[in-house]
């Protein structure tokens, strides 16, 4: 899987293209910013957007769903347990253990609730991949204090949801770098307290 990056608004949040190959389908992963950047790497690469996964609802992450829904004639997805506070239109609810394709890798959707109540991730078993949102970042966890997050939610989705990633797998968060789990085992804290079953507060 081709995996392409933008960084962008006052948060430096962090957007994905999914793609195998030029001409082929993709997926767009939280765009919460400048859309017409969007616009061009499609327009570019040749590509068909099957979609637009959310990891969570905050606008950082989906600012630019709408306007590139409309522009692309393409749905959105998000978990239900976010629904409420989107202000956005959603045309499809992600469930734990749902599978997504696109260009014909399998995308696995986690909920990890946390930092919201319909946090997910999406894991790419074929290419070892997953992209965590607001959950996971390289040195430390997503916050808990805003609204619906939960710190023993957080709690469980570390220790028994993402945690099962071996130290091979890549993870693209929400803002901040890429890395894999074996840097994120080494050097966040937050990860390895929640994982252990510890207080990281």
């Amino acid at each position: 899987m081709k995996i392409k990056k933008f960084m962008m608004g006052p948060l430096f949040a962090n957007g994905y293209i999914l793609y195998i190959q030029d001409g082929g389908e993709c997926m767009i992963i939280d765009p919460g910013y400048s859309p017409n950047v969007y616009l061009s790497y499609i327009k570019e690469h040749s590509l068909k957007v099957m979609g637009i996964l959310a990891t969570h609802y905050h606008s950082d992450h989906t600012g630019a769903a709408d306007w590139l829904k409309a522009a692309l004639k393409c749905p959105v997805f998000m978990h239900h347990a976010d629904s409420d506070l989107y202000t956005g239109e959603i045309d499809g609810f992600l469930s734990d253990g749902q599978n997504l394709t696109c260009g014909g890798e399998r995308i696995k959707v986690l909920w990890t609730p946390g930092h919201t109540r319909g946090s997910v991730c999406f894991e790419l078993p074929e290419s070892k991949a997953c992209f965590t949102g607001d959950t996971l970042f390289d040195t430390d966890l997503g916050r808990t204090d805003l609204k619906s997050g939960c710190e023993e939610d957080m709690k469980h989705s570390i220790r028994f949801v993402l945690n099962h990633l071996d130290d091979s797998w890549m993870i693209y968060p929400g803002h901040e770098g890429s890395c894999t789990m074996k840097f994120v085992r080494e050097n966040n804290w937050e990860f390895q307290m929640l994982a252990e079953g510890k207080e990281r507060f």
